[in-house]
C-alpha cells in the first residue's frame, strides 16, 4: 500500500474528539487533550487512525508537531480519494 500526506488544522483543548470538516483545503481536527508533551498530537493519531480504519502505528505526524497546522501521513491507504471516503469527506 501507499502512503497519503494530509494538511490537517488541529484545535486543541475542544469539548470532544471529532472531525469538524474542511477549511480551506485543510483537515479540520478538534481533540481534547491540551497541546503539551505531544498529548494533542498522540490524541490526533488515534482520532485519524479510527476514523480512517487503520491502526494508530499507521498515522504520524510528519510536520508541525508544535503547531496546530501539520502534516499528517497515513500508511495503509491506497490514495487521497480513499482516504477521503474513510473520512466521511466526500
Amino acid at each position: 500500500m501507499s502512503t497519503v500526506d494530509v494538511d490537517v488544522r488541529v484545535q486543541p483543548r475542544a469539548r470532544r474528539n471529532e472531525l469538524l470538516g474542511v477549511r480551506d483545503g485543510r483537515l479540520l481536527v478538534g481533540v481534547t487533550a491540551p497541546p503539551v508533551d505531544g498529548k494533542a498530537n498522540d490524541a490526533v493519531r488515534k482520532l485519524l487512525a479510527k476514523a480512517a480504519g487503520v491502526p494508530p502505528t499507521s498515522v504520524a505526524v510528519v510536520r508541525g508537531e508544535r503547531s496546530r497546522d501539520k502534516v499528517v501521513r497515513f500508511e495503509g491507504v491506497a490514495d487521497e480519494a480513499e482516504l477521503r471516503a474513510r473520512l466521511g469527506l466526500d
